[in-house]
């Protein structure tokens, strides 16, 4: 092991995969805490469409950056850097595991990978132009129109997701350089962690289908629908971007039936967790663990082991094609 670097241990996949469990698992197995790495469950409230662990499902086991914005505060990925190095750092000074457990890509490869977010600025002006687009044309089109200069970027955003979108396309008309290529420049410098990479995936994409419609199902027997209702009338924008309300303000608002809304909402999750899994599919350093096909906690639990004892690993296999 690298002595110099603090040890980390991420936990990554598609929403619905399983992450939170094993990360839990994890944490209480080799006397760990989890950050979290998800874009959405940093905001207060909004607990059941992000499908933040509740108290129960924590296990006692402490999680950080988890519900502590306000929905109505901006927020930015290095803000996010800032809190996660600090809150690594914290665990680590307390002899403790820090555990990165989420599926958001850029959160995760921006951390682990220690690439420097530089400031490039604003102009208000070019965010009230996008943001009437917005308005005007909906988040698909404001995607279409970062895919003709950023498709590497576009790509790895949902259509809902209006916050990053517009600042990709503001970044790239202050600076004249794409989000994807100053990522790419922020890479050289060097990794802050030693890290073990465990990616959750299904060898059968059906089943993880199947988690994510059985998903939705539970959320809304939690009361997905009062907690969206909820946002809508505080008029929070942020809200509005995270997949499980959007999709249901069409039924609030009397323009389709609640079953159409909801066949929108798993379709629109399948398609992320797609996006997710082509994300994590460049990244050939992860250990990947199918619990569809294996004992993937045992395995898991392996991994981490010998990681933390220093042994050798054998070399992180590619994601199955039909993940």
């Amino acid at each position: 092991m690298e002595q110099s670097k603090i040890p980390v241990i991420a936990v990554l996949g598609p929403t619905a995969s399983g992450k939170t469990a094993l990360s839990i698992a994890l944490a209480k197995e080799l006397g760990g805490e989890v950050v979290s790495a998800d874009s959405m469950q940093i905001y207060r409230g909004m607990d059941i469409a992000t499908a933040k662990p509740t108290e129960e499902e924590m296990d006692e086991v402490p999680h950080h950056l988890i519900g502590y914005v306000g929905p109505e505060e901006p927020y930015s990925l290095g803000r996010y850097a800032a809190d996660a190095h600090a809150a690594i750092a914290d665990v680590h000074s307390r002899g403790r595991l820090p555990i990165l457990c989420g599926g958001t890509g850029l959160y995760m490869d921006t951390v682990l990978d220690n690439r420097d977010i530089g400031e490039t600025g604003s102009d208000p002006a070019i965010r009230a132009e996008l943001s009437g687009l917005a308005k005007e044309r909906g988040g698909e089109y404001l995607l279409s129109v970062l895919r003709e200069f950023d498709p590497e970027t576009a790509a790895a955003l949902h259509a809902n997701n209006l916050p990053r979108i517009i600042r990709a396309i503001e970044v790239y008309r202050l600076s004249g350089v794409t989000m994807s290529e100053l990522q790419r420049k922020s890479r050289e410098t060097p990794e802050r962690y030693h890290t073990l990479r465990i990616g959750i995936a299904y060898q059968d994409r059906a089943v993880l289908y199947g988690r994510i419609n059985r998903r939705v199902d539970l959320m809304m027997e939690q009361g997905l629908l009062e907690e969206a209702k909820a946002f809508r009338a505080e008029n929070l924008g942020t809200s509005a971007q995270a997949i499980g309300y959007k999709e249901l303000f069409p039924y609030l608002d009397g323009e389709k039936s609640l079953l159409e809304c909801l066949d929108s909402l798993k379709q629109a999750t399948r398609r992320y967790a797609k996006r997710q899994l082509t994300w994590f599919r460049r990244d050939g350093r992860i250990y990947w663990v199918y619990p569809d096909a294996e004992d993937a906690k045992s395995r898991a639990f392996s991994l981490a082991r010998r990681f933390l004892a220093g042994g050798n690993l054998e070399n992180p296999g590619k994601l199955i094609e039909n993940c």
